[in-house]
């Protein structure tokens, strides 16, 4: 009779604390780890892992799943990339509370702010709740391919509390204060991990209005801060610009400090400051000297928008000439583009209204920060290889360069922020940081312009494999992406392969790990569109004991639940 349900025999353990691979047998017992070392007895299913890794699996701190959770029971793409637990809620936008009058503004707000198509939200929301515990009750009925966290998001709690002078962002009244104060006091009662706001100005809602977050007084994050800290639990989660790095770093020692509790803010090489970085690393150290549990989120590649004709945005959306092929489906769109007479037309309007575009910022006529994105997709291209420096070898304009790619049918990679420089060393400090985590990947937004669920293979193929240039060692990647990210919010019974821990695993085969190119499908609710990034290379993913997905295959098994609380 067996003695396990499962043993992975043989593989090459790398366990989740940072030390060196060994081979090892790993057995399971229901949802647990039973052993990690030689195991003599047998399993119900058995796993020969000779030359793969076996590792944690890996927990993506920085999501937003807050609605796909309620319709979907599979947390793609996170879930294809060896992530056995996300953490949704983040940014400060979310859909709970939420009284059926402020429903449009929180849909139009995650539209705007995380890419998400609306008509997919509007049809795929039930709306069975109105407080936080309540939309987590829901979630709880339901099962998923990998366990789900949720945070409670500012944005909402404002938009509950005071209404239309949220979205106007007034300041909040000591009584409206204290409500959001309490709810999300409860809400971490009820098993919430946390609590996040954002305070940048690259959010806004679809019609172009700031996050109701956004510039919120001292005085009210503090207040809900403490709250949260006077539960014993949670976490907190920051975003901003900092514009004035010492003094919003100020805000963020006030509310660890009234609270009590970690807290994360998210971290880049921002574009038009490329110092910054470092000035936050340096306060983030001083503020760890003195106690204070404060770290940095840090996305793992270069930041920016995938632009293309089945995309959200492309660099002639705004062409009087090319807005006559908007209606129609992108491969037409293409094949019309391709017609000698309309690209002359088409580019001849371009000179003309180039610098009328809104949409994306500048970026979607940025061609010296812009890049080919190929298959496999190249993450740190030289600068010789941009669209800008490409055209200029070639003896013509960028844009008809531009142009021949996007009638190709093929996308473009514009990188902003965290590649000011051509190149990822910056990211490597970061990366290297004692207080900075990968994180940032945003699964399950942004749906139409980027696709960073895939951080985590980027991780292991880019960073530890491939890159010319300063590279991580295997250990330290796995020790990042599982343990640490999981012990940052408080989940400390995952992320490491050891017994009596969670039986969350996978088993890779490093050597021929790939990430193919995003691909956009209409599967979200009403056929709204998405883009997803499958890759090859991860063997088994275990989620509680059972196997999810075998070869990138999914299989019957939906173990994931909602994780409530730190455990």
């Amino acid at each position: 009779m067996a003695e396990y349900d499962l043993v992975i025999r043989g593989g090459s353990v790398v366990d989740g604390n940072g030390g060196p691979p060994r081979t090892a047998d790993v057995a399971v017992v229901g949802d647990r780890i039973a052993e990690v070392g030689r195991v003599d007895g047998t399993g119900k299913r058995e796993i020969q892992a000779d030359g793969a890794v076996v590792a944690p699996g890996f927990v993506d701190i920085h999501t937003h799943y807050d609605g796909q959770a309620t319709w979907d029971s599979r947390l793609q793409p996170s879930s294809w990339h060896g992530v056995t637990t996300v953490v949704a809620g983040n940014c400060g936008v979310g859909f709970a509370p939420a009284k059926p009058e402020h429903h449009d503004r929180l849909i139009d707000l995650m539209e705007g702010v995380e890419d998400i198509p609306g008509i997919a939200l509007h049809e795929g929301l039930s709306w069975d709740w109105l407080t936080f515990p309540e939309y987590m009750d829901l979630l709880e009925k339901r099962s998923f391919d990998i366990d789900l966290a949720v945070q409670v998001p500012h944005a909402a709690l404002r938009v509950h509390a005071m209404g239309d002078r949220a979205a106007a962002r007034e300041e909040a009244t000591p009584e409206e204060i204290a409500l959001m104060a309490k709810i999300a006091a409860e809400a971490v009662q009820a098993g919430a991990l946390g609590f996040s706001t954002s305070r940048t100005l690259n959010h806004k809602s679809v019609d172009g209005q700031l996050t109701p977050s956004y510039g919120s007084g001292a005085d009210e994050l503090v207040a809900i801060a403490r709250a949260v800290g006077q539960t014993g639990t949670g976490v907190l989660q920051f975003v901003s610009d900092f514009p004035e790095p010492e003094q919003e770093f100020q805000l963020i020692r006030e509310m660890v400090t009234a609270s009590g509790r970690p807290l994360s803010y998210s971290l880049l090489q921002f574009p038009f400051d490329t110092d910054k970085h470092k000035t936050l690393l340096a306060l983030t150290d001083e503020a760890q000297r003195a106690g204070m549990p404060i770290q940095a989120q840090v996305a793992v590649r270069g930041v920016g928008l995938l632009i293309g004709l089945e995309n959200t945005l492309n660099p002639f959306m705004l062409n009087s000439v090319w807005q006559q092929l908007a209606d129609l489906r992108p491969a037409e769109q293409a094949a019309r583009m391709r017609d000698p007479e309309l690209r002359s037309a088409i580019l001849s309007a371009q000179t003309l209204e180039k610098e009328r575009g809104r949409l994306g910022g500048a970026l979607i006529h940025k061609y010296e920060l812009m890049y080919e994105l190929g298959d496999p997709p190249n993450y740190e291209p030289s600068p010789e290889d941009s669209i800008a420096a490409r055209a200029a070898r070639e003896g013509r304009e960028p844009v008809e360069l531009a142009y021949d790619i996007i009638a190709r049918g093929d996308m473009l990679n514009v990188m902003s922020a965290n590649y000011r420089f051509g190149n990822l060393d910056d990211v490597y400090d970061m990366l290297r940081h004692p207080y900075a985590l990968p994180g940032l990947s945003d699964g399950g937004a942004h749906v139409g312009t980027i696709c960073d669920g895939s951080f985590p293979t980027t991780l292991l193929t880019h960073w530890v494999r491939d890159r010319d240039g300063a590279r991580l060692e295997l250990p330290y990647v796995i020790q990042r992406q599982a343990r640490d990210t999981a012990r940052a919010v408080g989940l400390t019974d995952r992320g490491v392969l050891a017994p009596g821990l969670r039986a969350d695993l996978n088993v890779i085969d490093i050597e021929n790990l790939r990430l193919h190119r995003p691909e956009v499908r209409f599967d979200l609710p009403a056929g709204g569109k998405r883009l997803l990034q499958r890759v090859d290379g991860y063997l088994h993913t275990v989620v509680a004991g059972q196997e999810t997905y075998t070869d990138g295959a999914e299989t019957d098994a939906l173990p994931g639940k909602l994780v409530r609380g730190a455990r």
